[in-house]
């Protein structure tokens, strides 16, 4: 729960002073041996905490979801596979799962999607790493407008949505192969651009190297760029830009 929602409920008398004092009181972590919780986040940046599910052992994944979902009433997790939903949704049963993202969540609020950020990509296989910026932006409470395979070797489909595109207080620009839809789309828009390289392409893009050498020597102006598959990163850092550009 963020500061202002709970002195909200405060003032509108949902819960007592004291029960918000004891909130401001708790451990800034929860202490479970392997890990340690940060429960405070929500409070100091605005986006509560995150689980990074890959290569968690079973209990650990279990035991911080059920913490997690105990304190804040929602889940969110990147990177899960299959397996991994199946043992959550067996103790969770409204856990949801997406397998090309490989987004897990129990989602416990209906949040109003604000502003507005557009997330693009270069062909169809970048579209895994886009849904996982794109889901986290939404989870955030950003409204996200999708444009996909907008590449280069066809630039009139990106033209042809550029109206989307511009509307957008930030875009997300996802590309493997030469990565060099950011910089076409950096030169088209009057927001931040997030360039987010993916590891697609053929040998000599060196598992998106390429694509992120590129992003990262763009002569295009404003343009940022995460790592390699980071559909998370960007995601969040779109959210944050958003969040600025509609207060």
């Amino acid at each position: 729960m963020e500061t202002r929602e709970l002195l909200e409920q405060v003032k509108s008398g949902k819960i007592s002073i004291e029960e918000a004092e004891s909130y401001f009181k708790r451990e800034p972590f929860e202490e479970m041996g392997y890990a340690k919780l940060d429960m405070h986040r929500e409070v100091r940046s605005g986006f509560s905490e995150v689980i990074f599910c890959s290569g968690k052992a079973d209990e650990h994944l279990l035991h911080i979801v059920g913490k997690l979902y105990e304190k804040n009433g929602e889940v969110f997790g990147t990177r899960a596979s299959v397996h991994q939903y199946e043992l959550v949704k067996e103790k969770f049963p409204a856990a949801e799962y997406d397998p090309l993202s490989g987004i897990l969540k129990i989602d416990g609020k209906k949040r109003e999607k604000k502003g507005l950020v557009a997330v693009c990509t270069a062909g169809t296989a970048d579209i895994a790493v886009a849904e996982e910026a794109a889901q986290t932006a939404e989870y955030f409470g950003t409204k996200v407008e999708r444009v996909f395979d907008v590449g280069v070797s066809g630039i009139h489909r990106l033209l042809f949505n550029i109206k989307e595109i511009q509307d957008a207080n930030c875009v997300v620009a996802v590309a493997g192969m030469e990565g060099a839809l950011a910089s076409v789309i950096g030169g088209l828009v009057d927001v931040p651009v997030i360039a987010v390289p993916t590891s697609v392409g053929y040998g000599a893009s060196f598992h998106g190297l390429s694509a992120l050498l590129t992003m990262i020597n763009s002569c295009a102006n404003g343009i940022a760029t995460v790592n390699i598959d980071n559909g998370y990163g960007a995601g969040y850092l779109a959210t944050q830009i958003n969040r600025l550009a509609i207060k």
